[in-house]
């Protein structure tokens, strides 16, 4: 049986979606729309009278078989007058969110892709934003007459500030989303990218927007047709015949009713359709962008080799795997993370990572390394199910425990996230909201992860405090984020995130945007943490200095894929990647106290973007050992020197050649 190409979050999320949009409120809504549209525009072949028609013994009746919604100060059919307005009501209001929509939506993606039209754009908002509309409105209609197609027209580009003002805060966070980086990378243009990317993902909010404005100009053409702006008597209108029945509301009362209620309901339709648009919008498919394609299912794309099967040592843990609820059962062995052949890629597009597979032991600390953009954050997030909408595993497998958390759904992942694995970044602005105070959102964490009351979580945030090495925990729970300095903000940040007692911590450069002391702080905190909780830890760094003095094993990225593993020492002292022999070679720690340098190197060009990979080795154009024969695909092979793997079908012959790196590169030699 093939796989589903939706995780099971997706589907129960598209089940919630469809139980939504059949709701009895959203039925009779699309029901009345569509129904009064199709009524007014068929009434000449079913309704008995014309809307001019007058019958002068039939003056402000009530309802009858003859006039079913009664008639008015001049025997005039109500039912007909109403129907044969509400075609022209309904297309005309289509005006204004057309016009607001189509002016507001190409600027938002312009002024959120480019920083300096960025600028230019919210001052004119604010200004669109400051005119008096209605003045503008009646000073329009005094210069053209009451054409409402053209007002209504105005109406919508007079709210281009309004809707700016919604659309530019998601479209900037949606550029700055890595499957947005990674179309600019692949080559696509900027725009294009935006219209391709950004605005698929803004589309609920851009929906319910236009329904909202469709109300409104239904709204604005009955205000002005009542205080006579609109079309002229005896030409029907929704807002004449409610200020034609608001002057007989004391001879025939029964005239407001159709007349404001057909209105009433319209607009109610329109603004129940969007509730239920919104409220898909407030919750929008999670950071898990775990799903799963068909093999072969995407076109264009490449069909996917058949997953291997990974033993599973005991009956209790198989059967853990296979809960369809995915529950994260709790089973002997617990605590080793297995990540086999992991597959990550843009959704329609290049893949990010392909084939990485590692283990991370219990009480052991990983070091994932390499350039920027080479694919460690991606990895990191993947484990958690932190993945940016648009990306998603493609293939692959991400074992705890016995269950699979590539493919778990949300409810698993709640389990999981906090309780057993938790996450902390190199931003504790990330994990703390400055809206609150620190011992607020310790204790609120703490009660949600270890089901505990107010006092004892405040006792526990305390205790968490003092084991990250905070020496006055009261006035630190007292304090703001803005309070307390980057190191301590860190010092919560993993406080926070061993609210839930995990038994693996991520960590996504925790050091990096600190001074050399504070860092020195931390990076003795987390091996405490590791010495003391028996915690294990996957550790994300460009700093190679620090996987020396932390890590137990390291594994070198490159280009979206393994170069190397092996023990920390294996590694560091006894390279047999050019990969990593440069990197060596150009860390400062690194190359002094290993490899005795007296200055640094460079590695030349930079890594290829994803979708342009080679299908050789990918570190061929900038490797100076590369020859003819490295430019086939190259496996992971065992190291020639302890355990782990290299991808280099050279490493026995440039192991130990490091210092090669620091050698200006011959004339005419190949890079």
């Amino acid at each position: 049986m093939t796989e589903s190409t939706t995780s099971i979050l997706t589907v129960r999320r598209e089940r919630r979606a469809k139980g939504r949009y059949r709701s009895p409120a959203v039925i009779l809504s699309l029901v009345w729309l569509l129904g009064l549209l199709v009524a007014s525009l068929a009434g000449p072949l079913w309704l008995p009278y014309g809307p001019l028609e007058q019958d002068l013994g039939a003056v402000l009746q009530g309802p009858s078989a003859a006039h079913p919604l009664g008639t008015d100060e001049v025997g005039r059919d109500l039912l007909t007058r109403l129907l044969t307005a509400a075609a022209p009501t309904l297309l005309i209001a289509l005006i204004t969110p057309i016009v607001a929509v189509a002016v507001t939506v190409p600027i938002t993606l312009w002024a959120a892709r480019y920083p300096r039209a960025e600028a230019v754009t919210n001052r004119v908002s604010e200004i669109v934003l400051s005119l008096p509309g209605m003045v503008i409105l009646l000073a329009f209609i005094a210069a053209v007459g009451t054409n409402m197609p053209l007002v209504l027209a105005v109406f919508g580009l007079l709210l281009f500030g309004a809707l700016f003002k919604i659309f530019f805060g998601q479209a900037k966070s949606l550029h700055k989303q890595l499957f947005v980086e990674a179309a600019a990378i692949d080559g696509v243009r900027p725009m294009v990218a935006s219209i391709r990317h950004v605005l698929p993902n803004m589309s609920t909010t851009v929906i319910v927007q236009f329904v909202l404005l469709f109300g409104a100009g239904i709204g604005i053409q009955a205000a002005l047709a009542f205080i006579g702006l609109g079309p002229q008597p005896p030409e029907p209108t929704w807002g004449g015949m409610i200020q034609s029945a608001s002057r007989f509301i004391f001879q025939q009362p029964w005239m407001m009713i159709p007349t404001g209620g057909i209105l009433a309901l319209t607009i109610i339709a329109a603004n129940t359709l969007a509730d239920v648009l919104a409220g898909g919008a407030a919750m929008p498919p999670p950071l898990v962008a775990v799903r799963r394609r068909r093999q072969g299912g995407v076109t264009g794309a490449p069909a996917l080799p058949p997953k291997k099967t990974l033993p599973i040592p005991s009956t209790e843990e198989a059967h853990a795997a296979a809960q369809p609820t995915g529950e994260a059962t709790r089973v002997p062995g617990q605590g080793e993370l297995r990540v086999e052949d992991l597959v990550i890629a843009v959704d329609d597009g290049p893949e990010l990572v392909t084939g990485v597979s590692f283990t991370v032991r219990p009480g052991t600390v990983l070091g994932l390394v390499g350039e920027s953009g080479c694919g460690k954050s991606i990895t990191s997030h993947a484990l958690l199910g932190l993945l940016t909408p648009g990306l998603s595993v493609r293939s692959g497998r991400i074992l705890w425990n016995g269950v699979d958390l590539a493919d778990a759904d949300e409810k698993t992942m709640q389990r999981v996230r906090g309780h057993d694995i938790a996450y902390i970044s190199q931003e504790p602005t990330r994990a703390l909201d400055p809206m609150f105070t620190v011992g607020w959102q310790l204790e609120a964490t703490i009660k949600r992860l270890r089901k505990v009351g107010g006092r004892e979580a405040k006792k526990i945030a305390e205790q968490l405090l003092v084991d990250v090495g905070i020496v006055d925990p009261p006035r630190v729970l007292r304090s703001y984020p803005h309070q307390i300095s980057g190191g301590m903000a860190q010092r919560v940040a993993i406080a926070l995130a061993l609210s839930g007692t995990p038994r693996l911590l991520i960590a996504d450069e925790p050091t990096t945007a600190l001074d050399v002391t504070v860092q020195a702080e931390i990076l003795a905190l987390l091996r405490q943490l590791v010495a003391d909780r028996g915690m294990s830890i996957v550790l994300v760094t460009h700093d190679l200095g620090v996987v020396a003095d932390l890590c137990d094993e390291v594994a070198v990225m490159y280009a979206g894929h393994l170069v190397e593993t092996g023990s920390v020492r294996d590694v560091l002292m006894r390279p047999e990647h050019p990969y990593t022999m440069a990197l060596l070679a150009a860390d400062p720690h690194a190359a002094v106290e290993l490899v005795g340098a007296t200055h640094l190197a460079t590695i030349p060009g930079q890594v290829p973007a994803p979708g342009s990979w080679p299908r050789a080795c990918r570190f061929a154009d900038r490797c100076r050992f590369v020859q003819d024969r490295c430019l086939v695909p190259i496996p992971l092979e065992p190291r020639s020197i302890g355990e782990g793997d290299v991808r280099c079908i050279r490493h026995d012959e440039v192991r130990g050649r490091q210092e090669e790196w620091r050698e200006p590169v011959p004339v005419g030699e190949q890079l």
